[in-house]
């Protein structure tokens, strides 16, 4: 066999195997530690597992949550680029495929008498009609299959960011509705002080009346009115604002069977909250696997990159029928055909092609970069959210505590007072503190509540119905 024969035979091969150019894809070793500073539960199972109708307990979330997958606007761009980008496959995966196209012509021209073989003016119009092969690129160095590898993992790619988008989307409704029932159960809290105190005021107004009580303890209990007429104002706005961010992110009004009416303690149907190990988050976080599909993409852009520096063989053919007029277009011996084989061989291109290579390597070594980053980041928002979780049992505690102590001490006061011992000056201070604990124990119930949202969502649980 001639060296030749076996050239062609290898590159046949090479070609019919379905090879490109593109290096060996191998996954980068994770940037972070083999396990969460935290301790993180058990390590065979996560909250990630479980769908998100299985995660939330609370029927009139589930059911807001269920009005956002069909609405929100964001989440349906997203679906709509992934529709995008597979219509972008196909558009190149095309290329791996001859186009075959009717052609039916006709071509008048006219030949003045100087210029024709016959001496006379002549009027041509030939007409044809063929079958023909535009261009067809025999993919030998793989740079069809390379492209098309690029658009698959693009594809793959927005597909993950829209597992990405929806896990973002259910985090938001649940801790947005969270902290509308935390807000109203604040505005609740700043009302009920609001009628206490203008209950003291005007009691307080008769004494002072009557000459049995001072103008300061009539002015230091007005302080405390009007400071509860601030905070129902402003809790009044926050449920307003509460509700329209809401409704931003449901793409539709709130149904008002579906408004909270107070802060539950359980938000989930989960006790026990396992994140797993780290390792985990590589084949659960879609942000992750979005990042890698970007990673393979690049990878095959060298495969392409480095295509263009070989030749590229490309077909164009035709069979049909020709005649010098229409009615001789079928007839015995109109037959014609062309096959035009061309090899383009790239001698000098300015530079072109080795800067192609050089953009596609820094391409990958930018998606290797960003991949590792996301990886990075996923530990990090996990690890917070396990300290977080690690010390809101204890924070919690501390703020009952706090909450009993202070109204005690407001009783106490009170009744000090009602005895002529103490001034009403203390009687506001212990006022203060117990209201101020009784925001900061409403605050703690919603910080543990979205601890677990956000610790089921960095985990990448949410995607999946």
């Amino acid at each position: 066999m001639s060296y030749n024969k076996l050239l062609i035979g290898t590159v046949a091969a090479s070609w019919l195997a379905g090879c490109t150019m593109a290096p060996t894809y191998e996954r980068p070793a994770a940037p972070v530690a083999a396990e969460f500073p935290e301790p993180a539960g058990d390590a065979n199972s996560t909250i990630a597992d479980l769908q998100w109708r299985e995660f939330y307990a609370d029927p009139k979330l589930r059911e807001l949550i269920d009005l956002a997958l069909t609405n929100n606007r964001d989440l349906r761009v997203a679906i709509l680029n992934i529709d995008q980008a597979r219509a972008q496959y196909r558009i190149q995966r095309s290329e791996s495929f001859p186009k075959i196209d009717a052609v039916v012509s006709e071509n008048a021209s006219r030949v003045p008498s100087s210029a024709s073989a016959f001496g006379q003016t002549m009027t041509l119009r030939p007409v044809s009609a063929n079958i023909a092969l535009s261009s067809y690129e025999l993919d030998v160095f793989g740079r069809v299959r390379s492209l098309n590898g690029q658009a698959l993992q693009k594809f793959l790619a927005t597909s993950e960011a829209r597992k990405a988008t929806q896990i973002s989307l259910i985090s938001e409704v649940a801790n947005a509705y969270l902290t509308w029932a935390a807000d109203l159960e604040q505005l609740a809290l700043a009302q009920q002080t609001l009628k206490s105190q203008s209950e003291s005021y005007d009691l307080t107004k008769r004494r002072f009346e009557l000459g049995s009580a001072s103008e300061l303890t009539l002015r230091q209990i007005q302080t405390s009115v009007d400071t509860a007429r601030v905070n129902v104002a402003t809790y009044t706005r926050l449920i307003a604002q509460d509700r329209n961010a809401l409704v931003l992110l449901l793409g539709t009004a709130v149904p008002e069977n579906l408004t909270p009416t107070s802060l539950s303690d359980t938000v989930s149907s989960v006790a026990d909250l396992p994140a797993g190990l780290p390792s985990d988050l590589l084949t659960r976080r879609p942000d992750i696997l979005q990042a890698e599909h970007e990673l393979k993409a690049a990878n095959f852009n060298i495969g392409a990159a480095r295509a263009a520096f070989y030749p590229r063989i490309t077909l164009t053919a035709s069979a049909g029928t020709s005649s010098s007029d229409l009615n001789g277009l079928f007839e015995p011996g109109s037959g014609a055909w062309s096959f035009v084989p061309q090899i383009s061989i790239p001698l000098f291109a300015g530079g072109a092609n080795r800067a192609n290579l050089d953009a596609a390597h820094v391409g990958r070594q930018i998606e290797v970069a960003q991949y590792e980053h996301a990886i990075q980041t996923a530990f990090r928002e996990v690890a917070d959210a396990l300290a977080e979780r690690n010390t809101l049992g204890d924070q919690l505690a501390a703020r009952q505590s706090l909450v009993e102590a202070t109204s005690t001490s407001f009783r106490l006061s009170q009744a000090r007072f009602d005895r002529g011992v103490d001034s009403y000056l203390d009687v506001l201070d212990s006022q203060r503190s117990l209201y101020t604990a009784q925001q900061g124990l409403i605050d703690a119930r919603l910080q543990k509540l979205t601890n677990t949202v956000t610790l089921y969502k960095t985990l990448g649980g949410g995607w999946s119905d």
